[in-house]
């Protein structure tokens, strides 16, 4: 479909097209991290959680800017695992804290050589400094500062 100014409205599509490029990157990375018996998604999550500590569950679930249940579902194949385990907070029980078992540690370790692997793949295929510079167009797109300037265009 023609739209005003040429090309397609998909073209032209902001989120068609992270979309698109989340998949594709998806992909390497999950056949790259394959012999590890995990998802990328759940590399994400290990790795969040190893560099945060304990996270209570919504630090866990702000940090990754998703929902508190989307998190807990995202857990569950960790938790079923033994990689990562709930605690309740001792100074407020209505809090959990998620931590990496020891097995997590070391799953986490493991996956950390698979994935540099696919971190080397994607960079030598776009280019390091490309690479880095999509990183931080990225990090602009998850900042408070562009979600303030979404709200205020609205």
């Amino acid at each position: 479909m023609e739209v005003a100014g040429g090309g397609n409205r998909l073209g032209r599509c902001n989120n068609a097209a992270l979309r698109k490029a989340t998949r594709r990157l998806g992909k390497l990375y999950d056949a790259v991290l394959d012999p590890s018996g995990l998802k990328a998604t759940q590399y994400i999550l290990l790795t969040q959680i190893h560099e945060l500590g304990s996270p209570t569950m919504a630090n866990l679930a702000n940090s990754l800017l998703m929902d508190l249940s989307a998190t807990r579902h995202s857990l569950e194949p960790l938790i079923r695992e033994r990689l990562v385990r709930l605690h309740v907070d001792p100074r407020d029980r209505r809090v959990k804290r998620v931590i990496l078992t020891p097995s997590g540690t070391t799953k986490f370790k493991k996956m950390s050589e698979l994935w540099e692997k696919a971190q080397d793949r994607f960079e030598r295929a776009l280019g390091r400094a490309r690479a880095a510079k999509l990183r931080s167009e990225l990090a602009f797109l998850t900042s408070d500062e562009f979600s303030e300037a979404l709200a205020a265009t609205s």
